[in-house]
C-alpha cells in the first residue's frame, strides 16, 4: 500500500525556536505557499516580547504554545505532529513516523539537539531537555531522598542554584592571582578565587528542589564555566550568602503541558524523538520536592567526572564502601549505611549512592534520524555542516539551530554556541537564504553573525556576554580589565593589542550598547588605559 503523500514546497523539521522562526519567516515571505512544520512535540516554541536592544543584542521571551496558535497566526503554515522516520534526499522527501510522505522543494532541518547522557539505556540516568523529560524528572523526584546532578551548564545551574530562601554558604576557596588592569589601582595582580566552591563544601539554603539531598559533580574548578569565569562565578555565588529572604519572581513565560493538547490523537514519540529545548524557566510550573522533610542541602564535588555507575545488585557484589552525605565538612567522612537503587563512582575515588542521576552534561546535535542513506558532511561536534548560506552538503537541504555546525570563516568576535539567541538568528537567516535561492537572488550574511551577543539571567542578575567574553581562542596574548561592586555589578572586558575583543556584564550596567560598538569598531583604546572602566567617567557619553 502506497503511503499517503502531501506536497509542500518548503518543509521545516523541528518545533523549537529555530524551526518555528524559520517557518514564520517563510510564511511571511511566501504568503501563497504552503509551509509544513514537522515536529515530534505537541507544543512549539514561540518568540514573544522581542526587543532589539542594540545592533546585535536582542532580548525576548520564549513561550510553549499549542501548534494551533501558530496555525491561526499564519494560515499557510500546517503543523504535522510526528517525528521523522527517514529522509530521502535524492527523492526530495521525508517520511514521518505516522506513515506520511512529504515532498519538499527546500527543506530546513531544525531538529535541535538531545541530551548527551552519561550512560544510555540506564533507567536511573535522566536527561532533561524537553517538556516530557522535565515531567519525568518531577515524577522521579517525588520519590527521591537523594539525587546526583552531573554537569555545569545552564540546566545544572538552574536545578542546583535557583534559590527561594537564602542561608549561610560555608565554602573553601583556593586563592590565586591574575595580572590585570584594575581601575583606580593601576596595573597589578588581582585576587581571584579559582575554586568558588571547592572540594568538600555544603550549601544549606532552600532551593526549588526541596526535601532532597543533592550531590553536584562538576568537572571544572568553578561553577558555570560555560558562561563565565571564576571571578564572575564568585560574584554570582555571593548572592547565596545574602541573609534576606527573597520573594519568588513571577515567570513571564507561559508553560503548556501535554495534558490539554488532544492527547488521544498524539502518537507516542520514540525515545529519540526529542521535543523542543527547555529554557531558563523550565521548572517554573513544576513542584520540585523530594520525600524528606529537612531543609534542602547540596554537596559539591569539583574537578571530577563519573567513572562508573553501579546498579544495586552489582554494587553489593563489588563490596565497595559508599560515602554518607557530608552533613558537616569538619567531621570525618563516614560510610553510608543506606541502601540505594544506584551508586556512582567519581574519578576522584569517591562513591555515593542515590535514587537517580540527572545527566546535565551538554547536548549533541540530533542528526540521527536524517543520516541513513544520506551523505551529509558532519562537523567535529557531530552537527550538520552548513556554509554561510545555511546550506548543508546536500542539495536543497538547509539546517539551523543546535543541529548544525557553522563551517564558514567566522568573524574574529563571533563563535557558535547552542543557545536560544543563535537558534532564532539562524532560523530567521536560513529562511531568508531559502527564499533567496528559490527566487534566484543572492543574499549577504546577516549582521547578527558579526558579533557574538547573548543576554540571560542568573540569580536574577542580568548577564550580557559579548564577543570573546572568555578570551576564547585568543591564547595568552590578551589582558583583562575588571570593575566589580559586590552585590551590584561585575564588568570584565577582554583586550588584545589595545582593542576590545569581548566583555562580560553582570547587573544593570547600561554598558552593553557602548561595548558592542567598541568591539565591532575595533577602535584602538590604548590611550584610555585603566580609565576605560573608571566608574567616575560616563563612558556611554564619552564614546557616543
Amino acid at each position: 500500500m502506497e503511503a499517503a503523500r502531501s506536497v509542500g514546497p518548503f518543509v521545516v523539521v523541528g518545533g523549537g525556536i529555530a524551526g518555528v522562526t524559520c517557518a514564520e519567516q517563510l510564511a511571511v515571505t511566501f504568503p501563497e505557499e504552503d509551509i509544513l512544520l514537522v515536529t515530534a512535540s505537541p507544543v512549539i516554541k514561540a518568540v514573544t516580547n522581542f526587543k532589539q536592544v542594540s545592533k546585535v543584542l536582542e532580548e525576548f521571551d520564549v513561550e510553549e504554545q499549542p501548534s494551533t496558535v501558530l496555525e491561526n497566526r499564519f494560515p499557510n503554515i500546517k503543523v504535522i505532529e510526528s517525528g521523522v522516520r527517514q529522509l530521502k534526499s535524492e527523492e526530495h522527501c521525508i517520511i514521518t513516523e505516522d506513515g506520511h510522505q512529504h515532498v519538499y522543494k527546500k527543506l530546513c532541518l531544525c531538529a535541535g539537539a538531545k541530551p548527551k547522557l552519561i550512560c544510555e539505556g540506564n533507567p536511573y540516568v535522566l536527561g532533561i531537555r524537553d517538556t516530557d523529560s522535565a515531567q519525568e524528572f518531577q515524577k522521579q523526584l517525588t520519590k527521591a531522598k537523594r539525587i546526583m546532578i552531573v554537569g555545569n551548564g545552564g540546566i545544572a545551574l538552574e536545578l542546583v542554584l535557583r534559590r527561594t530562601n537564602s542561608a549561610v554558604l560555608p565554602v573553601s576557596r583556593n586563592l590565586v592571582t591574575m595580572s590585570v588592569h584594575w581601575p583606580g589601582w593601576g596595573t597589578g595582580v588581582l585576587p581571584v578565587y579559582q575554586n568558588v566552591t571547592s572540594g568538600n563544601c555544603n550549601i544549606l539554603p532552600r532551593y526549588e528542589i526541596e526535601g532532597c539531598e543533592v550531590i553536584w559533580a562538576i568537572k571544572d574548578k568553578a561553577i558555570g564555566n560555560t558562561f563565565f569565569d571564576a571571578g564572575a562565578a564568585e560574584f554570582l555565588i555571593s548572592k547565596l550568602m545574602s541573609e534576606k529572604s527573597e520573594a519568588k519572581i513571577a515567570h513571564r513565560r507561559t508553560i503548556y503541558t501535554v495534558e490539554g493538547v488532544k492527547k488521544e490523537n498524539r502518537t507516542k514519540a520514540k525515545a529519540e524523538n526529542v521535543g523542543s529545548a527547555l529554557g531558563p524557566d523550565w521548572h517554573g510550573g513544576l513542584d520540585l520536592k523530594g520525600t524528606e522533610e529537612f531543609s534542602h542541602s547540596i554537596h559539591i564535588e569539583t574537578r571530577c567526572e563519573v567513572k562508573k555507575i553501579y546498579l544495586q545488585e552489582e554494587f553489593k557484589i563489588m563490596k565497595k564502601k559508599p560515602l554518607a552525605f557530608p552533613k558537616d565538612q569538619h567531621k570525618s567522612v563516614t560510610v553510608d549505611k543506606e541502601v540505594w537503587p544506584v551508586y556512582v563512582e567519581l574519578t576522584n575515588g569517591k562513591i555515593y549512592g542515590c535514587d537517580f542521576l540527572v545527566s546535565a552534561t551538554g547536548v549533541m546535535p540530533n542528526v540521527h534520524p536524517f543520516l541513513h542513506g544520506n551523505n551529509f558532511d558532519l562537523g567535529e561536534d557531530g552537527g550538520l555542516k552548513v556554509d554561510d548560506q545555511m546550506r548543508t552538503s546536500l542539495p536543497d537541504i538547509y539546517a539551523a539551530g543546535d543541529i548544525c555546525t557553522a563551517c564558514w570563516q567566522p568573524s574574529p568576535v563571533w563563535q557558535q554556541m547552542r543557545l536560544w539567541t543563535q537558534a532564532r538568528q539562524m532560523g530567521w537567516y536560513a529562511a531568508k537564504c531559502m527564499a533567496a535561492a528559490s527566487l534566484g537572488q543572492s543574499i549577504d550574511m546577516d549582521f547578527s553573525f558579526e558579533l557574538f551577543a547573548h543576554v540571560t539571567k542568573f540569580f536574577n542578575y542580568k548577564v550580557v556576554l559579548l564577543g570573546k567574553y572568555n578570551a576564547q581562542g585568543l591564547g595568552s596574548d590578551h589582558e583583562l580589565m575588571l570593575r566589580c561592586t559586590r552585590g551590584q555589578e561585575y564588568v570584565k572586558v577582554v583586550m588584545q593589542n589595545g582593542r576590545m575583543m569581548g566583555a562580560v556584564l553582570i547587573g544593570e550596567t547600561d554598558l552593553e550598547e557602548t561595548f558592542e560598538n567598541l568591539i565591532l569598531n575595533q577602535m584602538d583604546l590604548s590611550s584610555y588605559g585603566e580609565g576605560l572602566l573608571d566608574p567616575d567617567i560616563d563612558i556611554e557619553d564619552y564614546f557616543d
